[in-house]
Parts: C-alpha cells; sequence; structure tokens
C-alpha cells in the first residue's frame, strides 16, 4: 500500500492523479472507443491504502475483487473485498456500493460511489488482540463506510481500465492492546485510499442509433425522429417556427405562428388571398378580393361589395349600390338611390339634398313605377326647339357632348348637363327612325378595365336620362370605350379633360 502520514495531504494527492488519468483520457487516442451498454462487471484491482493516526499502522498495499450490476439510468450496484497487510497485521474489508455512472465523451465513464460494510483488523477476537504485536495499535472490527470518485475508460470492447480514488470513514469498539483482563474503547478514524486495476464487462452490447440521428438510444429522449431532422443534445427535433415540421425537413422555416402547413413545412392558402390558412379567419374570400391581416374581406364604404370588386369604393353611406358597388340615381335628380326621399322626382326638376322638389314633403319610396303619361304630346310648337349643334350632329355627324359632365371617378351626372341632354332627347322625339350611339371615353389615368367600367356606365347613365324623357330605349345604344379612343394626346391637365367626354353618333337604319 501507498503511505500517506496526513490523511488530508494524501487525499489531494491521490484526487490529483484520478484527475490526471480522467482528462489524459479524454485526448482523442483510443481507437476501439465506443459507447456500449454494460450489464455485469467483473474486477480485480491493486490498492493503495494510508490508515488513519489512531490505528498506527501507518500504510499498506494490497488487493482487491469486485462484482458490479448494471442498472437503468446510470445506476449501478457492486460488491467488493479487499485484503491488505501492514506491520504484520491484516487488514480485510467488505464493502456493498450504489455507483452513479456519468458518461465523459463516448465511451469514458466517471462515477461517484457511495457503500457500507466493515473492517477486520488482526483477528478480530479478544484472545488474538492480547499478542503483543497490537501493543498501541488497533484491533477488533470496525463499521465502515466508503466514499470517493472514479474513471473508466475503454483498452477493448469488453476491458475497461478503472481508477478510484476513496475514502473509509470507519467507527466501533477495539480491543486496548495490553489491558488485562483485555478492555475495549470506542474510536473513529478515517482510512484513504487508491484502486487501480480492470473490469471485465460481461454481457457488453454496442449502443445503437435506431433513428439515426448521432445521438444514440441511451441517451436519446425521442427515438424515432425523421430522417434529416436537426436534433438537440437529447435527440429531439428542433422547431425554430412551431410549426410542426423538424428544421432540416422544413423547407419554410419562418412560418408563421398558428398558420397551417404541409409535410415540407410550407403553409397553403386555400382562397389565395396571401394570408395563409390557420391564420386566415375567412378561409373561403372570393378571388380578387381585398383582405385585411386576418384574411377577411374589407368594405372601406360599408356598402356590402369587398374592396377590390367596388368599382366605387367611396360610395356614401346608405346609398344602394349594384353588384359592382356603384350606386344608382333613378331619377337622375343628382340624389342617390337609398338616400332620396323622393325616388321619383321628375326628370330636371330642382331638388334639395333629399331629393325632393322645393315644398315638397319627402314620401316613402314607391315599389312600384309612376304610372306612365298617356297623354298625347303637346304639338311641336309648344316645344322649345333644339339646339342647333345637337341637330346638325344627329344629322350625320358626331358631336361631342361638351356641356354634359359627371362627379369625379362616378357615372352620376351633374345637374349642369340636363339642358343638353333635353336639347338631343328633343330631336330623338321629333325622329323617331333615328338611331344613335352614345359612346362614353376616359383620360388613361386608372386601369384600362377600370376606364372600360366607368365609360360604359356614364354612356348607361347618358342614355337612362334620355329614356326618362321619353325617348324609346330601342333607339339607342350604349357603348364604353375607356382610354382607348383619346381625343388628343395631350397629357396635361386640360388634354386629360377633353379625353373625358361623352359623345353621340348616328347609327346606320334596321334593315
Amino acid at each position: 500500500m501507498l503511505t500517506y502520514c496526513h490523511p488530508k495531504r494524501g487525499l489531494a494527492r491521490v484526487l490529483l492523479l484520478l484527475g490526471v488519468l480522467v482528462f489524459g483520457h479524454l485526448i482523442p487516442g483510443t481507437a476501439a472507443a465506443q459507447e456500449r451498454r454494460y450489464l455485469f462487471e467483473l474486477g480485480a484491482a491493486g490498492t493503495y491504502q494510508s490508515f488513519g493516526d489512531t490505528t498506527k499502522l501507518g500504510s499498506a498495499g494490497g488487493g482487491l475483487a469486485r462484482l458490479g450490476i448494471w442498472l437503468p439510468l446510470n445506476f449501478s450496484v457492486e460488491a467488493e473485498g479487499s485484503v491488505a497487510s501492514s506491520n504484520s497485521i491484516s487488514v480485510k474489508s467488505a464493502f456493498g456500493s450504489v455507483l452513479y455512472n456519468l458518461l465523459l465523451g463516448s465511451s469514458t465513464w466517471g462515477y461517484l460511489k457511495a457503500g457500507f460494510g466493515g473492517t477486520r483488523y488482526g483477528g478480530g477476537s479478544t484472545d488474538a488482540c492480547s499478542d503483543p504485536k497490537f501493543v498501541g495499535k488497533i484491533c477488533g472490527t470496525t463499521t465502515a463506510f466508503v466514499t470517493g470518485l472514479g474513471v473508466r475508460f475503454p483498452i477493448s470492447q469488453q476491458i475497461l481500465f478503472r481508477g478510484e480514488g476513496v475514502i473509509y470513514p470507519n467507527s466501533g469498539k477495539t480491543v486496548v492492546p495490553g489491558s488485562d483482563p483485555p478492555d475495549t474503547t470506542k474510536v473513529t478514524f478515517s482510512n484513504l485510499g487508491l484502486n487501480v486495476g480492470l473490469s471485465f464487462m460481461l454481457g457488453s452490447k454496442r449502443i445503437p442509433d435506431s433513428d439515426g440521428d448521432g445521438i444514440l438510444n441511451n441517451r436519446d429522449r425521442c427515438a424515432n425522429t425523421p430522417a434529416g431532422a436537426q436534433v438537440n443534445d437529447l435527440g429531439c427535433p428542433a422547431d425554430s417556427d412551431g410549426d410542426g415540421v423538424a428544421n432540416g425537413i422544413d423547407r419554410c422555416p419562418n412560418t408563421a405562428v398558428g398558420a397551417i402547413v404541409d409535410a415540407a413545412g410550407c403553409t397553403r392558402d386555400s382562397d389565395g388571398d396571401n394570408i395563409a390558412d390557420g391564420v386566415d379567419k375567412c378561409p373561403d374570400t372570393p378571388a380578387g378580393v381585398l383582405v385585411d391581416s386576418n384574411g377577411c374581406p374589407r368594405d372601406s364604404d360599408g356598402d356590402g361589395i369587398a374592396d377590390g370588386l367596388d368599382r366605387c369604393s367611396a360610395t356614401p353611406k346608405g346609398a344602394t349600390v349594384d353588384a359592382l358597388g356603384c350606386p344608382g340615381d333613378e331619377d337622375a335628380d343628382g340624389v342617390l338611390d337609398g338616400l332620396d326621399r323622393c325616388p321619383r322626382t321628375p326628370i330636371g326638376a330642382t331638388v334639395n339634398a333629399s331629393g325632393c322638389p322645393a315644398g315638397q314633403q319627402p314620401s316613402r319610396i314607391r315599389t312600384s313605377p309612376a304610372p306612365a303619361d298617356t297623354s298625347a304630346p303637346p304639338p311641336p310648337s309648344a316645344n322649345p326647339a333644339p339646339a342647333p349643334q345637337a341637330a346638325a350632329a344627329l344629322a350625320g355627324a358626331p358631336l361631342v357632348l361638351e356641356g354634359v359632365s359627371f362627379e369625379t371617378g362616378s357615372a352620376r351626372l351633374q345637374s349642369g348637363s340636363y339642358v343638353e341632354l333635353d336639347s338631343i332627347a328633343k330631336v330623338l322625339l321629333a325622329r323617331p327612325t333615328m338611331r344613335i350611339e352614345i359612346s362614353g371615353h376616359t383620360d388613361d389615368a386608372g386601369t384600362p378595365a377600370d376606364n372600360q367600367h366607368l365609360s360604359t356606365l356614364r354612356a348607361e347613365a347618358v342614355r337612362n336620362y334620355l329614356v326618362a324623357k321619353g325617348v324609346p330605349f330601342q333607339q339607342m345604344v350604349a357603348r364604353g370605350y375607356g382610354s382607348t379612343r383619346p381625343r388628343t394626346p395631350d397629357t396635361t391637365p386640360q388634354g386629360r379633360a377633353a379625353n373625358r367626354r361623352v359623345e353621340i353618333q348616328p347609327l346606320p337604319p334596321e334593315p
């Protein structure tokens, strides 16, 4: 045994030597090293022990044998016995211990050890302790504990080198040598030891990596990781965006929280509104509709027609609109349907903000049209003569209706348009066989589709006004041309205003 005269100094040296063994082995160089699962451990070691001062034994060397069983969760239990001799006095020990084994690197095991047992100094009987060689020394049996730490590292797949530093606290009654009759006394002391040897691992098996993620099964908390997934130290997949598809497999690693994804981790958008399913609270939005951050249609003017489909997105609240979101004005009095409290105002009448002629009280909106005027039209002499330019245009030359204007971005006739349209109506009433085309035109400020739609609505507004004045519907054709037939290439404000117009021109008579 290796002798340390002072237990504390000896312990420090034991731990220093053990540390050299542990960290020296962690330097790469053991080709046979691999992590394995162990079942039984059969070992033998040489021992170096420094006895406590109370024993008067100094130090001694000896041998040790052990048998261990490995348990789940990195625990193991073992029984060991040792024999040593110092100053012709034999020292025999037996212990049962529990070890917690901690994997260091890929194949080296460190461990903590605690156990209980006993030590016999000398023969152990009262008569044996009467021998003169025990004078001033300990003799008898003590109760002992063992605590320590150690390391195992592989020499081959089934043979491990094992070294440990231990402390043996002892307590018990020992015989006082030289007393007659023999007397006993209670003593407590601690021995220090260093054990170095080999362990033969019976039933050793290599630990597999069932899911191939680089984390062996004994440490893998997620043993069914999909191939290609990135895992943490416990073998569980990392999922940065929390969509249920692991990093490494996730083709769209920045998915918004709550979105529904496919097997590749990418979002779906069933209604094509750029709001992912799962986040989209309105998953059946029609195509072309503008939506908010929740995927639900926006309706800026509250007319029931969603933005994106609404061609008149600034409709006053309460106005009646068509399927395109544009308001109507059935009696052409400048007050929109739905806001007009007098919806059957005669053409050309001056109305107030409620759509009623001065002095007339608002009435309920009628659900049926007013009775047609069946009286004979007044003789031509009773009507003012149509404007000369209107008559000339209807005789063959196209005519730009300079006096006809609309509110910006809409097909609502302004009241200043009525005079010229009344003149056109008189010419058409006087010539019932004449057919005309009413064409609407815009500038190129908007999109082609919007310009086409607005020009058609304006042409139809003019036709509806003339119909209200008595001109037969079949006598007129309304067409919109958008910005495809500019009056001038000038792009100044004046040029754009000239291109926003309504024209009329005669059509060939029907065969």
